[in-house]
């Protein structure tokens, strides 16, 4: 069977499409069969960023490791039973047809809560959440005081994840491997920067995920996504010499794939 791989949250702006464009193109490229499905059916970011690519490729005759990007099928109301809702059916043939050709699936979920993202998270393996650098973004994982440093409760979000693993559980599956990014981390607010890894060790031990490195915030992401170019991409599109910037980006990129800790996986890159 495929290695479920989820990319979620409840909260935009995140950086949820480019962590899986880039982590999809990067098991892509370094061999694997990655199948990505996009359940943010309104904006389709990551739908968008896989046919960018393909248009590129096509235009410029250029032949890059490429994941297999699949839209929901439409299923036909009448074929359900009673109680049955069909965004469940929907998913499910998606994956049931990625599934024979792929070693991993990856889902993109939106960016709020929706059925499809509630359902997509009790079939994750692997469950990244990324996270920015703020409290802003903290309280979707956990309420604290107003000093940040006293954890008051869980979040809306931390509980559907456990409702999925107590889903996973009933199911006989293995637990969800839950990873938080630190993503978009800025080089300024040292202050802030140490109380959110204080916040986010606490939380770890009490609800159970592991804290990974995720992507600084950089501008080559915005220009790599009408092009529909990773950061591996970029010397097979004409980039001569890679800046400081660009080589920081990738090595952030390798430690996130080795932190991910995948089965099968070695980074080669």
């Amino acid at each position: 069977m495929a290695h479920i791989i989820v990319v979620g949250n409840e909260k935009g702006g995140a950086g949820k499409s480019t962590v899986s464009m880039h982590v999809a193109t990067a098991l892509s490229r370094m061999g694997h069969q990655v199948g990505t499905l996009d359940l943010d059916l309104r904006q389709k970011t990551m739908g968008r960023y896989i046919g960018n690519r393909m248009k590129v490729l096509e235009s410029e005759g250029l032949d890059l490791p490429t994941p297999r990007y699949l839209e929901l099928p439409d299923i036909d109301p009448e074929s359900l039973q009673p109680g049955e809702n069909i965004y469940d059916h929907r998913l499910s043939a998606a994956v049931a047809e990625l599934e024979p050709g792929s070693e991993f699936i990856l889902i993109d979920c939106p960016g709020s809560h929706t059925r499809l993202s509630q359902v997509a998270h009790s079939l994750a393996d692997t469950l990244i959440t990324p996270l920015n650098d703020s409290f802003v973004d903290f309280d979707l994982l956990a309420h604290t005081d107003a000093s940040g440093e006293k954890i008051e409760g869980p979040s809306v979000y931390s509980e559907m994840v456990w409702n999925a693993r107590q889903l996973r559980a009933q199911a006989g599956l293995p637990p969800i491997d839950w990873v938080v990014l630190r993503n978009r981390v800025g080089a300024q607010q040292m202050v802030n920067k140490a109380k959110m890894e204080k916040a986010l060790d606490r939380l770890s031990k009490r609800i159970g995920f592991r804290v990974a490195p995720g992507f600084n915030e950089r501008v080559i992401f915005r220009e790599l996504f009408p092009r529909g170019m990773t950061l591996l991409d970029l010397k097979d599109v004409g980039v001569k010499q890679l800046n400081i910037s660009n080589i920081a980006a990738r090595q952030e990129l390798r430690d996130l794939i080795k932190a991910l800790n995948l089965p099968g996986v070695t980074v080669t890159f």
